[in-house]
């Protein structure tokens, strides 16, 4: 494939394990630069999903296996609830060219009741969002 994503592309991801399929996802793309953005999901008035400083530890870890394809990619992070605000609005601040992401599947009926992220990213985001394909599926 010879597709190319010009410019400074957000790349959202949850954690190694991702960030190496997704990195393995956008290398076609050969995209110019690259941030890797790590959500920490903070609770907003209820208990967090893990302590702060393990998330911390997980988001450094996650670039780390993103750099074995990207090796300058940087690091952004938030601390936020609202994961899929918290991506439009990073793309926003680090003035970003578009956004590329790996959607994370999962039964349909969970997506509806857990409201489907990949759709609400696709449709809220004020700038180009792509959806990588899964390397591994056939064509």
């Amino acid at each position: 494939m010879t597709d190319v994503i010009d410019g400074h592309v957000l790349v959202p991801v949850a954690d190694p394990d991702d960030a190496r399929a997704t990195a393995a996802a956008l290398v076609p793309y050969q995209p110019g630069r690259v941030t890797v953005f790590h959500v920490i999901e903070k609770g907003g008035g209820v208990p967090d999903k893990t302590p702060v400083e393990q998330s911390e530890t997980l988001a450094a870890e996650s670039l780390e296996a993103f750099r074995e394809r990207f090796p300058d990619a940087e690091l952004a992070t938030d601390y936020r609830r609202d994961v899929v605000e918290s991506i439009v609005e990073a793309g926003d601040r680090l003035d970003v060219d578009a956004i590329a992401f790996r959607p994370r599947g999962g039964p349909r009926i969970v997506q509806f009741l857990a409201g489907d992220r990949s759709l609400t990213l696709v449709t809220q985001a004020n700038r180009p969002v792509v959806s990588l394909p899964d390397p591994d599926s056939e064509a």
